[in-house]
């Protein structure tokens, strides 16, 4: 798309903004017809939630969890679905949508905030928490255990930008930004020619005024943040985080504040960012080094201050003063 070669139409820029999934949205796009999309939105997103979402209580996840043999599976599930799975063995389990019973007792699923939490309860359920123990079998889910459960929270409002993107394009629209509760899809530029620009925000807990801690050029790519620093509760004293490690059922207790993930869709890199919460630090950029296609920046506490640390790929990618 260039925007400067001889148009009769000046592409005219428009924002829209709303409630979707428990958070907001917020989209800017240049359209040379001026086209409001926002009903479309909503009623897109609406949809969405019927397919994906554990707060909705006839959603097709919901039923899935309740072993009904009768719902039929859409193209939206089935993609959270594989890309879940992928992820899942990719970083060895650190990503499990199968967490769905440990993340409820502990207050960041459908339930409300516990009152005590035990190790007998988790040992319990830990059984029931394997992303290898489902399967996708000629368009049916497929669980080893009727008590196992899912919950695509990490995952699906990354995939619901991607799913507005792939609309906007439909549209002829090949200039957006798309962000939902902070998953963010940046395709093509603005007018001027300029990248768009994203902020990292500092992990400050309790902060109201957001500041932030570098900006990111975007382009035809997706980021995602991770952090333990506003998702936390305080039970008998002791902080409560709310990314939780699959394999222990317990709130990761390492250092890492924070991960921001840039990908090729919004959908990867929301689940990656809540994959490289639960391995840390060396782990993740371990990882990332053997990829291409992911760039992360990490914050983390080390002797009471916040410090940083990044891929290489992840460099090219900050403005000039951000370095």
């Amino acid at each position: 798309m260039g925007f400067f070669s001889c148009k009769t139409q000046i592409e005219k820029k428009i924002q829209l903004t709303g409630t979707a999934q428990g958070t907001y949205y917020s989209i800017t796009y240049f359209d040379q017809q001026s086209r409001d999309f926002k009903a479309e939105i909503d009623s897109i997103l609406s949809a969405y939630d019927q397919s994906v979402s554990v707060y909705e209580k006839n959603s097709i996840i919901s039923r899935i969890n309740r072993n009904d043999e009768a719902v039929v599976l859409d193209d939206w599930f089935i993609g959270n679905f594989k890309l879940s799975q992928t992820i899942s063995e990719e970083t060895n389990g650190s990503f499990d949508i199968t967490i769905a019973p440990i993340a409820n007792i502990w207050g960041f699923g459908t339930f409300e905030k516990p009152d005590s939490i035990n190790p007998e309860l988790i040992d319990s359920l830990k059984q029931y928490v394997d992303y290898r123990k489902i399967k996708l079998i000629e368009g049916k889910l497929v669980k080893e255990n009727p008590a196992i459960q899912l919950n695509f929270n990490a995952v699906a409002q990354g995939y619901a930008v991607d799913v507005l993107g792939h609309y906007f394009e439909s549209k002829g629209i090949y200039n957006y930004l798309i962000d939902i509760g902070g998953e963010i899809y940046a395709k093509g530029k603005k007018t001027n020619g300029d990248p768009w620009k994203i902020g990292i925000e500092l992990p400050e807990e309790g902060s109201e005024n957001r500041s932030y801690s570098k900006i990111v050029d975007l382009e035809n790519e997706a980021v995602a943040t991770s952090g333990n620093y506003r998702k936390f509760y305080v039970l008998n004293g002791k902080k409560y985080a709310h990314s939780l490690n699959p394999k222990t059922g317990y709130p990761v207790l390492h250092s890492l504040l924070s991960v921001t993930v840039i990908a090729s869709t919004a959908g990867a890199a929301d689940a990656y960012a809540t994959a490289f919460m639960v391995m840390g630090v060396k782990k993740t950029l371990a990882f990332v080094e053997t990829r291409k296609d992911i760039k992360v920046y990490l914050m983390y506490h080390e002797k009471g201050e916040i410090k940083s640390a990044m891929s290489a790929s992840f460099i090219p990618y900050l403005e000039p003063d951000s370095k």
